[in-house]
């Protein structure tokens, strides 16, 4: 079960530091925490850490959502469930990226082709608390955020 998601192996935030930090997917607020899933700090009056790290999250989920927006809009299989095997879903993944890839370097960028929409929303899930790993990898990476070597230029 150890790295089912294939993701690299955990390394610095930065050049300076000594620790591994693991690579996470981007979430909201429809989905656990867990140490490979970040989401938001629930409630209205938290720290200015965690706004922080609410706001980075948020921008990290705004490329995302853009990027996949502009996939589906090109690559039509993407609007529904792929109810594929896994090694088939992912390589009509590959292919939609791939083939985007060499659209863009064929065709001049054309800014009416940007998906401008959010993506519709999951419904909110319920699940159980989460580890105290996954807690401490947000709240590290909280703290990283308003670090020197973190904060946005």
């Amino acid at each position: 079960m150890e790295n089912q998601l294939q993701v690299p192996p955990p390394c610095p935030l930065h050049s300076t530091s000594r620790e591994n930090f693991p690579f996470v997917l981007v979430a909201d607020e429809a989905f656990g925490l867990a140490q490979q899933v970040m989401r938001p700090y629930a409630g209205h009056n938290l720290t200015e850490n965690k706004r922080i790290f609410n706001y980075r999250l948020s921008r990290a989920r705004r490329y995302v959502e853009c990027a996949f927006g502009i996939l589906s809009n090109k690559w039509r299989i993407l609007h529904r469930p792929l109810n594929v095997s896994k090694k088939l879903a992912r390589d009509i993944v590959k292919a939609c990226v791939i083939l985007h890839n060499v659209v863009r370097l064929k065709d001049a960028q054309r800014p009416e082709m940007y998906v401008t929409q959010r993506l519709q929303n999951l419904p909110r899930a319920t699940c159980n608390r989460p580890t105290r790993t996954a807690t401490d990898l947000r709240n590290n990476l909280s703290d990283y955020f308003v670090s020197a070597e973190g904060a946005l230029p």
